[in-house]
């Protein structure tokens, strides 16, 4: 008899329609076929051949079928295996899936009580963001018209990147730069023209000592708060014993600090309003700018 198929050799496409019978069968209690032909724009005959599958080859003890429902509902025993259990996980998938959340049933009631606030588009042309990719992906030289604070004029600049990298307002691109002979992070929207590819680096990203060098950032709790809004903090983030360790990259230390608002040379006046502090800023100075 042949075993459960591994969940690396399910093909990508497939897992992902997994995903969505676990997600609605988890939080939404009822699953039809017409949440698939509606997510994925399937027939119902694959449909049902995909719940089918689903059960027999990985979840036979998740779902049952229920007359009154008209569908399939998640069993006492349920145990997914596709996706994150977390409150966290459905809530992110919910804002990864707006533009589909509306035209799904389930999803679609959820969404109907939600909202995001956008993040603004930073023109990020394609002409930019395909020769960088290739360089990233093949370690490439390339050269390219750039502009920033400190020169507002274009400048020419060859650079070597190896990784794309969203800070979660923005995205640039992590590189060599062979004006200042140091690694830097070029924000995609401020190239100008179409970059140049040029022939293979010898500043690939293991070089890189920034992005190799693994950093704890680790938050508290103001210490001006009160033990009341301390623990409220805590359980806010989920902190074990009053800390919250956020482990990254030597790099990218400078943006885990924006993400929580974080500025390490100043201290806002108001400690409700900052309600974290960086508990080993010592240590993460030598990556602060």
């Amino acid at each position: 008899m042949k075993g459960r198929p591994a969940l690396d050799e399910i093909r990508w496409d497939l897992a992902m329609r997994y995903r969505l019978i676990e997600t609605i069968a988890l939080w939404e209690g009822r699953l039809t076929t017409q949440h698939l032909m509606q997510g994925f724009g399937i027939s119902r005959q694959q449909a049902s051949k995909d719940i089918n599958s689903y059960i027999r080859e990985h979840a036979p003890r998740n779902l049952t079928y229920d007359a009154r429902l008209k569908g399939y509902a998640p069993t006492r025993q349920f145990r997914p295996r596709f996706i994150d259990t977390s409150a966290s996980a459905y809530l992110h998938l919910l804002n990864q899936s707006r533009e589909r959340a509306p035209h799904i049933e389930g999803l679609e009631r959820s969404y109907a009580h939600s909202e995001v606030v956008e993040l603004p588009d930073r023109s990020v042309r394609p002409e930019v963001l395909r020769p960088l990719l290739r360089a990233c992906r093949e370690g490439l030289r390339l050269e390219a018209e750039y502009v920033s604070f400190n020169t507002p004029r274009v400048e020419v600049r060859v650079i070597a990147p190896h990784t794309l990298v969203f800070t979660g307002m923005r995205w640039h691109v992590r590189a060599y730069c062979e004006k200042n002979r140091d690694w830097r992070d070029f924000v995609l929207s401020r190239f100008r023209g179409t970059p140049e590819l040029l022939d293979r680096t010898a500043q690939g990203r293991d070089y890189d000592p920034g992005w190799n060098t693994r950093v704890d950032v680790i938050l508290e709790p103001d210490a001006r708060l009160l033990a009341e809004q301390k623990a409220i903090t805590e359980s806010d983030y989920a902190m074990q014993g009053g800390r919250l360790v956020l482990p990254t990259r030597g790099a990218l230390v400078q943006y885990v600090l924006q993400r929580y608002q974080l500025d390490p040379t100043k201290l806002h006046p108001n400690p409700a309003a900052q309600q974290l502090q960086v508990a080993n800023l010592e240590a993460l100075k030598p990556w602060l700018y």
